[in-house]
């Protein structure tokens, strides 16, 4: 009866442990590595493509020509107004690469960034209204960050720009046990995705073309093997304090 025992809190002990390979993302041994460049890395500026949203304001002297423009209520859209609203009132890229303005019609936009779309609907907006001022900025600017941080998520950005570690920062960091040498980045270019592993604790990482996220970035953090097998050695003593009082039992059984 001891043995039986035994034998199967042995086998529930090993299928309780858990590997590296059965819970890490998008296993492959042929992703590629980051190869940073040998000079600062000169910031460029995202270009927008289809399915981008835009919030465009306009202020003027006649706000009833202005508000025209204006879906989003002016006082609060680039205030703390729920993401989720500015993203379904704002301008669709559609998949032409236009904006569809009223009065001035379709603009095109794809390809620009939101500084150069920004000065291309001020000059159409002038033949309409006079003195009028122009404010663009990206709303659907989002990035997903999974694994092993304190805080995984979605999270907006609100500036024209963030980078690897600030994304970082808005997950309240990595926690003790992750890898910070295997960070994939998967990131969406046209219709092709390509995911990218990055060395955190590499200083050359900030020479890197993926130094600065772009929309929709999604990245992963793994946990380190050391980690699991912390995790794995809970069990295991559970297990035995589990064996332990069993065999008691049977001894004060008998």
């Amino acid at each position: 009866m001891r043995n039986i025992l035994y034998f199967l809190l042995l086998i529930v002990l090993v299928s309780s442990c858990m590997t590296k390979k059965e819970i890490v993302y998008l296993q492959n041994p042929n992703y590629k590595e980051t190869i940073p460049t040998t000079h600062t890395t000169t910031y460029s500026a995202y270009k927008l493509q289809d399915n981008d949203v835009l919030s465009i304001k306009v202020l003027s002297v006649d706000p009833d020509m202005a508000n025209m423009f204006n879906i989003v209520n002016p006082t609060n859209v680039f205030g703390m107004s729920d993401p989720g609203s500015m993203y379904l009132s704002g301008y669709t890229v559609d998949n032409e690469g236009n904006i569809n303005l009223p009065i001035i019609g379709k603009l095109q936009v794809k390809g620009l960034t939101t500084t150069q779309t920004q000065d291309l609907v001020q000059r159409n907006l002038q033949r309409y209204v006079t003195d009028a001022t122009v404010v663009t900025k990206l709303v659907s600017f989002k990035i997903s960050i999974l694994g092993d941080v304190r805080n995984p998520g979605h999270f907006y950005v609100y500036n024209d720009k963030i980078n690897l570690f600030e994304g970082l920062a808005q997950a309240g960091d990595l926690n003790q046990g992750a890898n910070r040498e295997n960070v994939k980045l998967i990131r969406q270019i046209g219709d092709q995705t390509e995911v990218v592993l990055l060395d955190l604790k590499n200083p050359n990482l900030v020479q890197s073309q993926y130094y600065y996220l772009r929309p929709n970035d999604v990245i992963y953090v793994e946990p380190l093997k050391t980690q699991l097998k912390r995790e794995n050695l809970v069990v295991v003593g559970v297990m035995l304090s589990v064996i332990s009082t069993g065999v008691l039992l049977l001894n004060f059984l008998k």
